[in-house]
C-alpha cells in the first residue's frame, strides 16, 4: 500500500516539516557527490552503528544518533520516507507547533535509534534513514486522527486500485507488518533483516503515540491556563 494523501487538513504552514525534507535531500544530494568510495566511509561516520554505539560510548555517538536521522542509503529510500513525512508529519507539527514539533520529530528519531541499538547490539552496519522519527510521526498521528482518510494505491496484479482508509486501519496495518518482520529478525545475528532497521521503526512508533499524548496534554493544559487566566 502506497499513501497518496490524507483527508486531515492543517491549519498551519508546517516549516519545520518542510524544512527538515529540504535538509535530507540537500544531505543526499551532498552524498551522491560523494562516489562509492567516498559514501561508505561517510555512512560508517555519521550513521548510527550500534557495536560501536556500545563499545566506544561517547559524546561521538550520541551525536550520530542524530545524524544518522538525515542519511539515506537510496534514492527510493529518501523518495518514501520524504513523502511519508510530507503526508503526514504537517497535521503533528499543526498540532503541537513548530517548536514542539521538532523536539517530538528528533525525540522519536533517538528513540528509534535506541531501540534499534539494544535490539542489534553486535551489529557493524551503520544505520541510516529518517523512518524511524518519520514512524514517530506516524505513530502519533494514528493517536492524534484515527478516523481520518488516507487515499491509497494499492496494486492488484498489474492494476492498481485507489481507495480511502481510516488512519487506524492503514497506520495500524503498517506498524503489525513492522512488528511482525522485527520478532521475525531476532534469530538473525545484525537483528535485521533485508537491510531494513525493523527495530528503530517499531521504536520510533511506540515513542511517536506515547508521546503525542504527554505532550498534548501538556499543551492542552498551558492552554486552558492562560484562558482562565485572561478571565
Amino acid at each position: 500500500m502506497f499513501p497518496l494523501r490524507d483527508s486531515q487538513p492543517s491549519g498551519s504552514l508546517p516549516i519545520f516539516t518542510y524544512l527538515i525534507i529540504a535538509i535530507n535531500v540537500i544531505v543526499f544530494l551532498f552524498e551522491v557527490s560523494l562516489g562509492d568510495r567516498g559514501l561508505e566511509v561517510f555512512l560508517k561516520n555519521f550513521g548510527l552503528v550500534p557495536l560501536l554505539f556500545f563499545q566506544q560510548f561517547g559524546p561521538y555517538e550520541i551525536f550520530t544518533l542524530f545524524s544518522c536521522m538525515f542519511l539515506h542509503g537510496g534514492w527510493m529510500h529518501l523518495i518514501s520516507n520524504m513523502w511519508a513525512l510530507f503526508i503526514f508529519g504537517d497535521n503533528i507539527e499543526d498540532k503541537l507547533g513548530h517548536f514542539g514539533y521538532l523536539f517530538f520529530y528528533l525525540a522519536c528519531g533517538v528513540c528509534a535509534g535506541l531501540t534499534q541499538v539494544f535490539m542489534s547490539q553486535t551489529s557493524a552496519i551503520p544505520t541510516v534513514g529518517a523512518s524511524g522519527a518519520i514512524a514517530g510521526v506516524l505513530g502519533g498521528y494514528i493517536i492524534s486522527y484515527p478516523t481520518a482518510r488516507v487515499l491509497t494505491a494499492i496494486p492488484i496484479f498489474f492494476i492498481i486500485r485507489l481507495i480511502e482508509v481510516p488512519a487506524a486501519v492503514y497506520l495500524g496495518f503498517w506498524f503489525i507488518s513492522q512488528a511482525f518482520t522485527g520478532f521475525a529478525s531476532i534469530a538473525k545475528e545484525s537483528g535485521e533483516e533485508g537491510g531494513i532497521a525493523w527495530w528503530a521503526h517499531i521504536g520510533g512508533f511506540i515513542a511517536g503515540a506515547i508521546l503525542i499524548k504527554i505532550m498534548s496534554f501538556g499543551r492542552q493544559s498551558r492552554s486552558q491556563t492562560l484562558d482562565y487566566t485572561d478571565n
